[in-house]
C-alpha cells in the first residue's frame, strides 16, 4: 500500500436483528481519525446504508459519534448508537454500561443479556402538524379515516412525523406516492420521513419476555432518498424513542413495555423493546449481529 494511502478498519452489523439477516444494516468505523468532514460522507454514499458511524475520542462519553447518511449528518439516530455500543464495548471492555456522545448530546447506553438499549437524548417536543390529515393521507395512498390520531412531530434526539393508523391493513398499504411527495412537510434536517404504526387497541397482540407483558406494535418508517427514489427503513431506534414519547403524550396506554416490530414487509424483519417505564427515561433496545469485518484504504 503506498505511503500516501490510510487505512480504515470498519465493521458490518445488523442492529435490531433475531436472526442474522433480519435487522437494520449498519457499518461502523473503529477509529475515524484523519477522515475530513467530505470524505465521512463519501464513504457514507460508498456503503449506501442508511447509515454509517465514525468513532471518535470523546472527553464527555467513551466515543464520540458522527453518523451520516449517504446524503447528509445525522444529530442523533437509534440504530447506529445501538450498533455502536456493541463495537466499543469491545474495543475499550467498557462491560455492560458506556456513553457515546452526539450532536444531539450524550447517549447512555446499558446491555441486559444479549439487548443493547440507549436513553433518548432529549426531552420529548412535540408539535402539530402544519398540513391536514385530509391533506397527508393521499400522499401515503390512505384514506383520511384510515388515520386515527392528529399526525404529531415529536422530536427526543431526530424529529420525524408519526402517524397512527387504525389496521394492519393501512398499515400494510401505507407508502409515499412519489408523484405527490413534493408536498409532505420536511423534518429540521431538510428530509422528507413519516412514521406509520398500528396499535392494536384491543391488546390482542402480546407476548411475554423476560416476564414483562409486552404490547406489540407494527411498524414502517419511510423516506426521501438523496438520489430522489422513496426507501424503507427496517428498524429506526429514533422513531421507536418518538413513538414512546407520543405515546405518552396521548396517553391511551396503561402498558409501559412495547415490542415494536418494523421490516417485514421488505424482508428484513426487526424487533425494537420500549420502555417508557421511567419517570423522565425514554429507553429503546435490541439485538446486535456482527456479520463481518474489513478494512478501507483512502
Amino acid at each position: 500500500m503506498p505511503k500516501s494511502m490510510r487505512d480504515y478498519a470498519y465493521r458490518l452489523l445488523n442492529v435490531f436483528a433475531e436472526a442474522t439477516f433480519g435487522g437494520n444494516p449498519l457499518c461502523v468505523f473503529e477509529d475515524g481519525r484523519g477522515l475530513s468532514d467530505a470524505e465521512m460522507q463519501a464513504l457514507a454514499r460508498q456503503f449506501n446504508l442508511s447509515e454509517t458511524v465514525f468513532l471518535l475520542p470523546s472527553d464527555q462519553a467513551d466515543r464520540h459519534m458522527r453518523i451520516f447518511t449517504p446524503g447528509t449528518e445525522m444529530a442523533f439516530a437509534g440504530h447506529p448508537s445501538v450498533g455502536s455500543a456493541a463495537v466499543v464495548s469491545e474495543l475499550l471492555r467498557t462491560g455492560s454500561q458506556l456513553s457515546l456522545s452526539c450532536r444531539a448530546g450524550i447517549v447512555p447506553l446499558q446491555r441486559n443479556e444479549a439487548v443493547w438499549s440507549f436513553v433518548a437524548p432529549k426531552a420529548a417536543q412535540v408539535t402539530p402538524c402544519s398540513l391536514s390529515v385530509t391533506e397527508l393521507a393521499p400522499i401515503l395512498g390512505l384514506q383520511p379515516e384510515d388515520i386515527v390520531a392528529e399526525p404529531l412531530w415529536v422530536n427526543t434526539g431526530s424529529d420525524q412525523l408519526l402517524i397512527a393508523v387504525h389496521s394492519a391493513t393501512a398499515l400494510q398499504q401505507a407508502g409515499f406516492r412519489a408523484e405527490l411527495l413534493a408536498h409532505w412537510p420536511r423534518s429540521s434536517l431538510g428530509r422528507r420521513t413519516v412514521f406509520v404504526f398500528y396499535i392494536d387497541q384491543k391488546l390482542g397482540g402480546r407476548v411475554q419476555a423476560q416476564d414483562v407483558t409486552q404490547t406489540v406494535i407494527q411498524a414502517r418508517y419511510f423516506f426521501k432518498c438523496a438520489d430522489g427514489g422513496i426507501g424503507e427503513d427496517p428498524a429506526t431506534g429514533s422513531a421507536c424513542a418518538n413513538l414512546g414519547a407520543w405515546l405518552r403524550h396521548q396517553k391511551i396506554m396503561s402498558q409501559q413495555q412495547f415490542r415494536i416490530e418494523q421490516g417485514v414487509q421488505m424482508g428484513r424483519p426487526s424487533v425494537l423493546y420500549l420502555d417508557i417505564s421511567g419517570q423522565e427515561k425514554i429507553q429503546v433496545g435490541g439485538k446486535v449481529i456482527e456479520i463481518g469485518r474489513g478494512r478501507i484504504q483512502i
